[in-house]
């Protein structure tokens, strides 16, 4: 029996997940939004492409809550999405009230499922699922540190000339302007970057407002192939180390917080983190950039 994938919101991300998905055959998947026909014409959409590019699963667009009934993982993309001149923070009234709504229908419907949260601001968003499902720690997630990488690697290979597949790059911290990314623990073909690296962590940094004063609203092909591999991830038992916005207590002595690390992502969700060794300086950004995600995160207790 095939796993079974629910994506929250057919608008870009969600569109662009669900057929990411399909594609990287990874199970059944259920496209929901609460626009009528809008997730059922993107879905039939999608289902005719397997006629060009086979992929087994089934695809079905609904607007009832009840088809996504027993999904193995939802992955939340519905929200607001950022304008020229908006940073991810100017969205977290309106999404934390999406996310809790959307959550509190997860929980009736798929209460053994694994949450992937793709809205932002991305890691208070994490923390608002987890605090509405009661979910334990291992099973809610968000994605964050997929993305940044991917940007990272995007960058480093147009700079250097190489494949990206060559491309190894580690980034930690909240999903925002005060990410850290580690060029000592970054490399290509396994040979360590540690210069020429300065610009290319700032453009990385501003990634996300790059593409959206490009488009006029927020990437959505990136953050949906980072989704989707986080939910790869966790459905083939791949326990593959990803760059994800986990629960960390003890860990980087963050003391309690949903922030982005390097996660183990298995059959049990997020079943280990990976803990590198960083120097003062990098503990120093990352305890600024983990302060940042708390602040946000005192806000969205305040709304639910």
């Amino acid at each position: 029996m095939n796993k079974k994938i629910t994506i929250v919101g057919a608008g870009n991300v969600g569109a662009s997940a669900a057929h990411i998905a399909a594609m990287q055959n990874i199970g059944d998947i259920v496209l929901l939004d609460i626009v009528k026909g809008l997730a059922e014409g993107k879905a039939l959409d999608i289902a005719q492409s397997a006629g060009v590019y086979p992929f087994s699963g089934r695809i079905q667009g609904t607007t009832d809550w009840s088809d996504t009934a027993d999904s193995d993982i939802v992955i939340i993309t519905s929200g607001l999405a950022r304008k020229p001149g908006m940073n991810r923070d100017d969205l977290l009234a309106k999404n934390t009230e999406i996310v809790k709504s959307v959550t509190e229908q997860i929980v009736r419907t798929s209460p053994r499922a694994f949450l992937i949260v793709v809205c932002n601001p991305l890691d208070a968003m994490v923390y608002a699922a987890a605090a509405v499902s009661k979910f334990e720690k291992n099973r809610v997630m968000g994605m964050a540190g997929a993305l940044d990488s991917a940007r990272f690697a995007g960058f480093i290979a147009d700079e250097l000339g190489v494949s990206i597949g060559d491309v190894r790059g580690v980034l930690m911290g909240g999903h925002g302007d005060d990410m850290v990314p580690l060029p000592r623990y970054t490399s290509v073909a396994g040979i360590p970057l540690t210069e020429l690296l300065a610009k290319l962590i700032e453009r990385t940094r501003k990634g996300g407002i790059e593409i959206v004063n490009l488009l006029n609203t927020s990437a959505y092909y990136a953050p949906a192939a980072g989704a989707v591999r986080m939910a790869q991830a966790i459905l083939r038992n791949e326990k593959a180390v990803i760059s994800c916005c986990v629960w960390c207590d003890k860990q980087y002595q963050v003391g309690g917080s949903f922030v982005g690390v390097p996660a183990v992502l298995g059959a049990g969700g997020v079943e280990k983190i990976i803990e590198l060794n960083l120097t003062t300086e990098e503990q120093k950004a990352f305890a600024l950039s983990v302060a940042h995600v708390r602040e946000l995160v005192e806000k969205v207790k305040a709304m639910l």
